[in-house]
């Protein structure tokens, strides 16, 4: 699932492919039922404006203006947002487009249809409607330490509580439970205080990283886990002799190196 690097590079793409044209149509795309998508009155809000502005927060993509309206989207397990120019043929999967002024388009692939599109009046609403967390990158060390040492889930289901967290999932609470040598079924509330820190720090290093490369994991250094995520491969950190595996953490996939991480 797309996670906050990831959804970072989204909301820069579209930062520097849609903004200040004005909408011709909103339109669904084909095969659309169970996905959640906006309905004719909303479509129709959206003709004749212009998004001037985008912000992320977690996994959500928002793009609007001070006025409104804002579409917020979420990717789900498999979900992209796509500008085109016509000619250029249009992605397959699409199940919403913006068709702007000229020859411009925006699709939301979404093979699965676990994503969404929602048109909504603003997003500090919507995100406290949802009890979404802090997002990943702005939360507080106090606020994040007192949450992770308190809670006696897995680290890593804890890492990825949207209502406490927003932003991080299975791949990046891997890469940060890697760096930090947990082992991803350890409970939070087991770590004393540097402990916890030292993951938090890992935490915005990761995530940090994750942004400036714009989820590029080619760009990421090779003795990180996620360009090596694959069991049985030779444990990418230096000095360590360990080979990566898997196994399901709170229903979840978690890779790691059982020797270095405990």
């Amino acid at each position: 699932m797309p996670e906050l690097p990831e959804n970072e590079a989204q909301r820069l793409t579209l930062e520097r492919t849609c903004l200040n044209r004005t909408v011709e149509a909103a339109e669904l795309g084909d095969n659309i039922t169970h996905i959640d998508l906006p309905g004719d009155n909303e479509l129709g809000r959206l003709k004749g404006r212009q998004f001037t502005e985008t912000r992320r927060h977690g996994k959500n993509i928002f793009l609007g203006s001070k006025t409104g309206p804002w579409i917020t989207v979420h990717l789900g397990m498999s979900g992209w947002l796509i500008p085109y120019d016509l000619p250029e043929s249009e992605p397959d999967h699409t199940k919403f487009r913006i068709v702007f002024e000229g020859d411009r388009r925006l699709a939301f692939r979404c093979p699965r249809k676990l994503g969404h599109v929602k048109v909504i009046e603003d997003p500090d609403a919507y995100i406290a409607a949802k009890k979404l967390g802090p997002d990943a990158l702005s939360i507080e060390r106090n606020t994040f330490v007192d949450f992770l040492g308190g809670s006696k889930a897995a680290i890593k289901s804890a890492l990825m509580d949207q209502n406490r967290i927003a932003g991080i999932g299975n791949l990046w609470s891997d890469e940060i439970l890697f760096q930090t040598g947990l082992d991803p079924a350890r409970k939070g509330s087991d770590l004393k205080a540097d402990r916890l820190d030292t993951v938090f720090d890992a935490m915005l290093t990761t995530l940090s990283k994750g942004v400036v490369v714009e989820a590029d994991y080619s760009r990421l250094p090779d003795d990180w886990l996620i360009p090596n995520r694959k069991s049985k491969s030779d444990c990418p950190r230096a000095g360590c002799e360990g080979k990566l595996t898997h196994r399901k953490v709170g229903g979840r996939t978690a890779y790691y190196c059982p020797a270095h991480q405990s």
